[in-house]
């Protein structure tokens, strides 16, 4: 009974917390990686669900363990080894560094929204599992995402790689490459492609480029500690 007690706290707990992070974001789950299994329309972002960075000490460098920026190390490692940008990649993590990063709290919001996501990066399930085939973490479950941000940053990298080879080389006026494959991390290759041809991005689309744009400086100065 006792046990069952401790368990009903800490998910009323969880479930508290996310209310409070969904109406500070202002949506239920938006951002992050888009399921693949269906590209949602270009005026709505792919559902996404909380982060976690797992470790449960400060880096060694004596920055706050709840500074992104403590992972740039990983995003430049494994953006270059997905043949991506390193600050593209360190962007999106300040992007998606909008929810509780706990592990206890990502597996329990798991239990009452089946399809949130997973990890720092907030991935998907079904983007994680189709990213990972044929490369170097494709033994790695989804379900390991929460405790180990450096797989779920190396998941992120290889995911924009994939992306960007679903490009054309002419893109739009008003778009940098990396612009649309934040967008595409964000909504989906589907609706990537149709910005990349032209369609104007929705609102909730909008602010997630917009507050790429406000973190780029930022990434490139984490990048260089």
């Amino acid at each position: 009974m006792r046990n069952q007690r401790r368990t009903a706290s800490r998910l009323a707990a969880a479930v508290a917390l996310a209310a409070v992070g969904l109406t500070a974001c202002g949506s239920g789950d938006s951002g992050g990686a888009a399921d693949t299994k269906a590209d949602r329309k270009a005026d709505r972002p792919a559902a996404s669900g909380t982060a976690s960075p797992g470790a449960s000490t400060g880096p060694a460098d004596g920055s706050s363990r709840n500074d992104t920026a403590r992972f740039a190390p990983q995003a430049d490692r494994y953006a270059r080894e997905a043949g991506v940008s390193p600050r593209l990649v360190m962007a999106i993590l300040y992007n998606e560094a909008y929810k509780p990063h706990d592990p206890e709290f990502e597996r329990s919001w798991q239990k009452i929204k089946p399809d949130s996501a997973f990890g720092i990066a907030n991935m998907h399930r079904a983007a994680f599992d189709e990213t990972k085939r044929g490369r170097p973490f494709a033994d790695r479950s989804w379900f390991d995402l929460p405790d180990d941000p450096a797989l779920a940053v190396r998941a992120a990298a290889w995911y924009l790689h994939d992306l960007d080879r679903q490009l054309p080389k002419q893109l739009p006026d008003g778009y940098t490459r990396d612009e649309l494959l934040a967008l595409g991390y964000n909504t989906g290759a589907g609706n990537m492609a149709a910005f990349a041809r032209g369609a104007r991005p929705g609102p909730q689309a909008r602010t997630y480029l917009n507050t790429l744009r406000g973190n780029w400086d930022k990434a490139a100065e984490a990048l260089k500690r």
